[in-house]
């Protein structure tokens, strides 16, 4: 559903103020209705999973601020993992409303979709395909390596980055047995992620 809403919202003709708010209200509607209400909303482990995302986010901004121009290099720059761009159309990038909805979704939506669909589905599935019979938090090593290794592959050009994101999230899954705790956690990384973007202006990072 998410998915096809992404493929299909460009095509409705809105008004562009509004596009960003309806586009954020429907998704989280998408996520409040297709929530498994057998998993808890609630995190337990508050201090650990910020603690953990402010450390996800300094490893996604550390290789290009240690290494300017690392990601020139043909290893994330190629046909294959895409090239460095951002989506983000000019006029977005100086309006603070539309930057606000943006921000919104990176931190609300996306942890959501993105937990359930790979540590709370993938992990489990790999293991057994009936996936419900298998408890949230269980490993094996190629469920482990193979979700973090497409966890990666949707980064493009940040694979490496993602690869080490896809690593330290599914150990927390494994960890703490908790959702709610990744989703907390991946909410804290994409909210410094986006601060960091629209004060830098390194938009390349929202591709």
């Amino acid at each position: 559903m998410f998915l096809l809403f992404l493929a299909i919202f460009p095509r409705i003709p809105l008004d562009a103020r509004w596009a960003s708010p309806l586009r954020f209200l429907v998704l989280a509607l998408i996520c409040f209705v297709c929530w498994p209400r057998e998993i808890s909303l609630r995190p337990s482990r508050w201090i650990a999973c910020v603690g953990i995302g402010a450390i996800v986010f300094g490893l996604w901004i550390a290789p290009d601020l240690i290494f300017p121009g690392y990601r020139n290099s043909v290893l994330f720059s190629n046909p294959l993992v895409g090239h460095l761009h951002s989506s983000m159309q000019p006029a977005v990038l100086h309006s603070a409303w539309d930057l606000g909805w943006r921000t919104a979704r990176a931190v609300i939506i996306v942890p959501i979709v993105e937990e359930l669909f790979w540590r709370a589905w993938m992990l489990r599935w790999l293991i057994d395909t009936n996936f419900q019979k298998v408890p949230l938090g269980a490993y094996t090593p190629f469920a482990f390596w193979i979700t973090a290794i497409l966890f990666a592959s949707e980064h493009g050009p940040y694979w490496d980055v993602g690869l080490l994101t896809g690593i330290v999230y599914n150990f927390w899954m494994i960890r703490s047995k908790s959702v709610a705790d990744c989703i907390l956690m991946h909410a804290v990384t994409n909210a410094l992620l986006s601060g960091y973007v629209i004060a830098t202006a390194q938009w390349q990072y929202w591709q």
